[in-house]
């Protein structure tokens, strides 16, 4: 493109990499924010109404920011970047800027109004049976749905980053609503009544500031937009109908989680938390591998398609397949084997009390079935988006999710919470199945060779793990009464042991770091 500087792309092994650091980064503050969360509140009920308040955003923001806006977004920029100029490409920037923020200033205003009918909508247990419950939820909705609004934004400039290979910086802007949150434990907590209203004031303050974080970086790309209202913009138009379905496509999974709050609120206090805490630690193998990968090979692939490179655009594909298996496939086990161990070392302080644990490791289990799958639907929907077919993954992910509210109601009268858990884990590999189905029926994936032997190699190296895991592991009871430093300790001593024995097993069978290159 005329005008645009030439730079060889990082390889995609190498930008995974860097975008898994930073996602580390902010996946250990959550969960250093979550203890802190856990250690305040508990799973009473002022805990309950602020994750229904704080998920109800970002749901929509990972629904309509990185879900369905950054999957239209990115391909559709990434055409205009190779057939087009930098004065095209500035101007689709400018028209998506103030197109997507009047949207979203409407949108806020209107639930800020509607915030009654919004926290009755997705808590209707506390709307029917608790009333101090939903009345704290509302007043706490009405503070972190602007969140909405900055972190889509956010989302849009962290897009345009990711598309010109800047992924550190995106990766980087979560850390700031970790350190937010944690803050406002800490220093607004005692200036609030009731204290809880902390955590509202902390989510609104932390899309403030990542917004303003992304804003130098854009400019020292020369793309900082200038934001004009276009709605009649071909690109803008292209984007919004790639948006409209595709609002069912990657997004599935956490539809499914949302649906799961919402059942929750009509079991007993503490249910809507339980599945908060198991979730959180689920999404920490999941944004720092699954989503790193995910985030990464979009704009790849987006242009392997502009490019018509059919091969290579295949060869991705099975790429990110290998590196979902041979990362998620020892986090799930992990997962499963250590789920006691987990929640006491990280969370049962405080407010927390001995049953919580308990129920937090049954759904924790529940959800960790699925980890692969939430994985897997990472890299196959981008298979679909980069290619600007949006039609196929919301036809799967309509089916996914009729499937997941069907499996919901039968499961959470023997299993409470757990079933809702187990119902997102079974529906996430009926998605994730289907996206694979379509894409091998549209030539687009085409195994590459040596399958075969790397799942027996898988196979080998999860296997040795998961028997060194269960010999080594303490009962609960021990560790429920042990102090904090032994808990680490022996916390520390099984993953080292776990990831090395891995590791060691992958070698014996002749996987090595250079052949996960691309």
């Amino acid at each position: 493109m005329s005008g645009d500087k030439v730079v060889k792309s990082p390889s995609l092994l190498r930008s995974s990499a860097v975008v898994g650091s930073m996602t580390m980064l902010s996946r250990v503050l959550g969960l250093l924010r979550d203890i802190v969360i856990a250690h305040g509140f508990g799973a009473g009920a002022s805990a309950d109404a602020f994750f229904v308040a704080f998920k109800i955003p970002n749901f929509l923001r990972r629904l309509f920011a990185e879900g369905a806006f950054s999957q239209a977004f990115v391909p559709v920029l990434s055409e205009y970047r190779t057939q087009g100029d930098v004065a095209e490409v500035r101007r689709l920037l400018d028209r998506v800027a103030g197109s997507l923020g009047l949207l979203l200033s409407l949108l806020t205003a209107l639930a800020i109004v509607g915030a009654p009918v919004l926290a009755a909508l997705f808590a209707p247990g506390f709307y029917f049976g608790e009333e101090a419950k939903y009345l704290l939820t509302v007043e706490m909705l009405r503070i972190t749905f602007p969140y909405l609004l900055l972190i889509s934004l956010t989302a849009f400039a962290g897009s345009i980053l990711n598309s010109y290979d800047r992924f550190a910086v995106p990766a980087f802007t979560p850390v700031l609503l970790n350190l937010s949150l944690i803050a406002s434990v800490y220093w607004l907590q005692p200036w609030m009544d009731p204290p809880v209203m902390a955590l509202a004031w902390g989510v609104l303050i932390a899309g403030g500031a990542q917004l303003l974080l992304q804003l130098p970086f854009l400019l020292q790309l020369g793309l900082l937009p200038r934001p004009r209202v276009g709605f009649g913009h071909p690109g803008v138009k292209r984007i919004m109908a790639l948006m409209v379905p595709a609002l069912f496509g990657v997004s599935v999974s956490q539809i499914n989680l949302l649906l799961d709050t919402v059942l929750a609120s009509f079991l007993v206090t503490g249910s809507v938390s339980w599945l908060y805490f198991s979730d959180r630690l689920v999404e920490l193998p999941l944004g720092v591998f699954g989503i790193a990968i995910a985030t990464v090979i979009l704009p790849s692939l987006s242009r392997k398609h502009a490019g018509r490179s059919a091969q290579e655009f295949s060869d991705m594909l099975n790429w990110g397949l290998r590196m979902v298996l041979l990362i998620g496939a020892p986090a799930a086990l992990a997962l499963w084997l250590l789920a006691e161990p987990l929640i006491i070392t990280l969370f049962h302080y405080g407010a927390l009390t001995d049953g919580d644990v308990v129920k937090t490791a049954a759904s924790l289990r529940a959800y960790s079935l699925g980890l692969l799958a939430f994985m897997l639907i990472k890299v196959l929907a981008p298979g679909f988006f980069s290619r600007q077919d949006t039609k196929t993954p919301v036809r799967i992910g309509i089916q996914a999710m009729a499937a997941n509210m069907v499996m919901n109601l039968v499961l959470i009268v023997p299993l409470k919470h757990v079933g809702l858990a187990l119902a997102t884990a079974l529906s996430a590999y009926l998605n994730a199945g289907l996206l694979m189905r379509g894409l091998r029926r549209a030539d687009v994936l085409l195994w590459s060779p040596g399958w075969g032997v790397f799942w027996a190699r898988l196979l080998f190296a999860n296997g040795v793990m998961a028997l060194l895991l269960w010999w080594l592991v303490a009962p609960a009871a021990e560790w429920l009464g042990w102090a904090l430093e032994q808990r680490v300790w022996q916390l520390a001593v099984l993953v080292i042991a776990g990831a090395g024995a891995y590791g060691a097993a992958l070698l014996l069978v002749g996987i090595r770091p250079r052949d996960l290159r691309h």
